[in-house]
This record gives structure tokens, C-alpha cells and sequence, in this order.
């Protein structure tokens, strides 16, 4: 029995070694994507500064689009008012590092005209949702959290 668990044990070591030979040398990790998705505004200071936070976490190691629907789009207008609540940075700060850190920031272009607005009321740095950029930000899975 003994005998049969280290031959099979050996097996299996030289199945991993000869895959991680067949790998070509550099090869990229595909890393997973942070889809983060915020349909509320300044009537849910906590939830909005929350999934702002998490997007920033995230994007430390992983490529992160956050999308602002419904209420959402409200807090990235150039005249959004700063939200706070807690001890979260305030939206408009959150806003601009989220960009500093190279993360997509795009609002609803449906939930824009349903609000009487165009992309031109866009805070700077904030995208006109379009499906390319959802599929495209990321070569590997796509994670969603929403708030």
C-alpha cells in the first residue's frame, strides 16, 4: 500500500513538472477583473463611498471598471455634490484617485438622458458607457460587486 501511494505521488509530481515545462517561458498571467457597479447616489452616502473604497482596494492588483447607473450617475456629474459619511473619503476625492489610479470610471448613457443629461455634464475622466470597454477591460474573469 505504501508503495502504491509514493508511486502514485510521483505520478503526479511529474505530471505538474512536465505542464510546467509545456508553459511557454513569460507567459502572462491572465488576471481576473473588478467589475464594480454603484446605482446609488447621495440618498445612500454609505453604500456609494463603499464600493468607491473597494474599486481603490482593488485596483492596487487588478484592473477595475466602475459603472454608475440609476441614481448612480449622480455622483459622477462635473456639479455632483460631495458626498461623506464616516470615515470614507468624500466622493469627489475618491472620484479622482479612483482615475489616478488608471481605474475606468462610466456612467449609463440611457440613465444620463433619463436624467436630463449628456456626457458633456460628465465629471472629467468619467466615460460614456459603452458593451467594448465592459467585455475589454480585463483578460480574465470578470468579478462583479454591487452597490
Amino acid at each position: 500500500m505504501a508503495t502504491m501511494r509514493r508511486f502514485l505521488l510521483a505520478a503526479v509530481a511529474a505530471a505538474v513538472l512536465m505542464m510546467c515545462a509545456a508553459m511557454p517561458a513569460g507567459a502572462a498571467e491572465k488576471r481576473d477583473g473588478m467589475f464594480i457597479h454603484i446605482s446609488h447616489g447621495a440618498d445612500s452616502a454609505h453604500r456609494v463611498l463603499m464600493a468607491m473604497n473597494m474599486a481603490a482596494m482593488m485596483a492596487e492588483d487588478h484592473p477595475v471598471l466602475v459603472y454608475f447607473d440609476i441614481k448612480g450617475i449622480e455622483v459622477v456629474l462635473r456639479d455632483a455634490k460631495d458626498i461623506t459619511y464616516s470615515h470614507f473619503p468624500a466622493s469627489k476625492q475618491q472620484l479622482q484617485n479612483l482615475l489616478k489610479k488608471g481605474v475606468t470610471v462610466m456612467a449609463c448613457p440611457g440613465c444620463l438622458k433619463a436624467a436630463g443629461k449628456t456626457a458633456a455634464d460628465l465629471a472629467p475622466g468619467v466615460k460614456v458607457a459603452d458593451k467594448k470597454t465592459f467585455f475589454g477591460f480585463t483578460e480574465g474573469r470578470i468579478i462583479t460587486l454591487d452597490y
